[in-house]
């Protein structure tokens, strides 16, 4: 029955339950899973019980160098970054001229630099540095 003397006959407290907090360890470990294979983001965060939001989030963290991961304790910045080995050819007839032994790095922008084998390590970082930060 229906009353307006403002009294509630009974009150149920509803908790959400503890804000859990992860570890930068378990944070990098979460998204660098995310980023493996062929994996979507949403079964990942499903797998380790987090908001695909909160993941995407991470993410960006982690690209940005906020997250740790590579970046952090690697000489000058540098990133690791997943290597596609391309088919070649048995023959070295068919490997085109003058490419002596350049290698051809592909940013995640599309981008590419093509460097030779005697580069400079020290000025390729720098190089893909301010690549990224433009990018």
């Amino acid at each position: 029955m229906h009353t307006d003397n403002g009294f509630a006959g009974r009150l149920d407290v509803v908790t959400a339950g503890r804000r859990r907090r992860w570890s930068a360890a378990a944070k990098l470990r979460i998204v660098e899973d995310s980023l493996a294979g062929d994996r979507q983001a949403s079964a990942t965060a499903r797998r380790h019980d987090v908001p695909v939001s909160l993941l995407f989030t991470w993410r960006k963290a982690y690209r940005d160098g906020r997250l740790g991961g590579p970046t952090t304790g690697s000489p000058a910045g540098s990133r690791l970054v997943p290597a596609v080995l391309m088919a070649c050819a048995a023959d070295a007839s068919a490997v085109p001229s003058g490419s002596g032994g350049r290698m051809e790095i592909v940013l995640g922008d599309g981008r590419r630099v093509v460097i030779g084998r005697d580069v400079d390590a020290a000025a390729l970082t720098r190089v893909l540095d301010v690549l990224e930060r433009r990018g």
